[in-house]
């Protein structure tokens, strides 16, 4: 009889420690997900910022550049698929496919807006406006702002799938959906250089 209650006392003793284990290894990685989820909502923000600088971007130089109506439209219609990327991946941070999306929206956009400011070096009306000049500040600060937060959230999704792969993580994350999250890449080498123009 105390051999048996001595057995019960052992199993209930194990299935606690076990299921104590599995509360905490579950509690860290929802935890490490939320990290990662907070760190792409900072990303987000300085996207819309993003977006939102470009349309007054687009009415500055418009006067200026009557002739360059593709360009600006190239730039509006880059800057609206990026924005509906930006839309699916904030109702989905780290989803692979939003991530990726994301990722080729903004380099799309940044690489119609180096067009951009590439063509407005010809104009010296427009490299002498005030304005223009104070745009083109808040955009090169949106950008690195953006840069920062994506290290940010690239961090935290690292830590997030390092925490689901090692053992018994893998088991507990395995068991309870926990999927890998995907880093926000930059899609093409000109996404890494901040658009510099002298105005």
């Amino acid at each position: 009889m105390a051999g048996v209650l001595g057995l019960l006392i052992f199993l209930f003793v194990l299935v606690g420690v076990v299921g104590f284990l599995v509360a905490g290894i579950y509690n860290q990685l929802v935890a490490k997900r939320r990290l990662y989820q907070n760190a792409y909502s900072q990303i987000d923000v300085q996207l819309r910022r993003r977006h939102d600088l470009i349309p007054n971007l687009v009415e500055s130089v418009k006067g200026y550049m009557k002739h360059e109506r593709e360009t600006l439209e190239a730039v509006i219609a880059a800057r609206n698929v990026a924005m509906q990327a930006t839309q699916r991946a904030a109702g989905a941070p780290g989803d692979p496919r939003a991530m990726q999306q994301l990722s080729e929206a903004e380099g799309m956009l940044t690489g119609v807006l180096g067009r951009l400011f590439a063509v407005a070096e010809a104009y010296p009306d427009l490299k002498a406006d005030r304005s223009m000049g104070q745009l083109m500040e808040e955009l090169r600060t949106t950008e690195n702002q953006i840069a920062f937060a994506r290290q940010a959230f690239n961090d935290a999704v690292m830590r997030y799938n390092t925490a689901r792969e090692v053992f018994p993580n893998n088991i507990i994350a395995g068991g309870f959906n926990f999927s890998e999250a995907q880093f926000l890449e930059e899609a093409s080498p000109e996404v890494k250089e901040v658009p510099r123009v002298s105005f």
